[in-house]
């Protein structure tokens, strides 16, 4: 017998402790007969003043990772999903894959993570080669990001970093404040727009996004769940959350 709600699949989720998006925003998104699992990594709420400081937290819940990575293999997940993105931007391309082979080597399953579950829907969509980012880091942590959809092939036209206070400054962002930095990183020069950080609550903002700009809007909760999913083989489409869940 497998598991009765999770008989389609488990996903074990490992998030900040201070991230208070991801859950509910994985839970929406959630198809019958999938269950998510969420694994906190111990993440002080420190503030962040600086390029420096805000490095050094982000680097700190990397380094705690593992940690909540053996904690959510003992309820024998089918698959796993990283709900933090920063520390999967680090170091561009090779940085992003050398955490993904840590953690699927001292887990033994796959792992789906924000940095290349953006460019999967990126690549999703089709003719996407300009790009601009929207993030609630700080410069320093945008110019990462940006490093790493350059390897990947894409040019970053603008950037915007919301330089967030502390972590869970982060989920107290409001939609207004997201549609004024949209506005200002669009542009007929951008292709698309990606959004990272995600204590961001930003997939049923991007959706309604996608409608007024006429382009993709990839929030990264909604590509990193996207990914997880088709990656185990689940295809049902998720209506309202944007056209990545409902096209592709």
């Amino acid at each position: 017998m497998g598991d009765i709600l999770g008989w389609r699949c488990k996903f074990g989720v490992m998030g900040p402790s201070t991230n208070t998006v991801v859950q509910p925003d994985f839970d929406m998104m959630r198809p019958a007969g999938v269950t998510n699992h969420y694994s906190r990594i111990y993440t002080p709420n420190a503030d962040a003043i600086s390029n420096e400081t805000f490095l050094a937290g982000a680097k700190l819940i990397g380094g705690n990772t593992l940690d909540a990575v053996r904690s959510v293999m003992t309820c024998r997940p089918d698959h796993l999903v990283m709900g933090m993105s920063a520390v999967t931007f680090f170091d561009g391309a090779k940085g992003a894959d050398s955490f993904v082979k840590e953690v699927e080597d001292l887990s033994g399953l796959r792992i789906s993570v924000g940095s290349h579950a953006c460019t999967a829907a990126l690549n999703a969509h089709g003719g996407v080669k300009r790009i601009s980012i929207l993030s609630p880091y700080w410069p320093a942590m945008n110019g990462e990001v940006a490093r790493y959809f350059t390897d990947m092939g894409f040019l970053v036209v603008r950037d915007i970093a919301l330089r967030c206070a502390s972590w869970t400054a982060i989920a107290e962002v409001t939609p207004q404040r997201c549609v004024e930095a949209i506005k200002q990183i669009d542009g007929d020069d951008v292709d698309a727009i990606v959004q990272v950080g995600t204590n961001l609550s930003m997939v049923k903002l991007a959706a309604m996004a996608e409608m007024w700009l006429g382009k993709p809007v990839i929030a990264i909760n909604t590509a990193t769940y996207w990914h997880a999913l088709r990656a185990r083989g689940i295809t049902d489409k998720v209506a309202g959350c944007g056209a990545l869940l409902e096209r592709f």
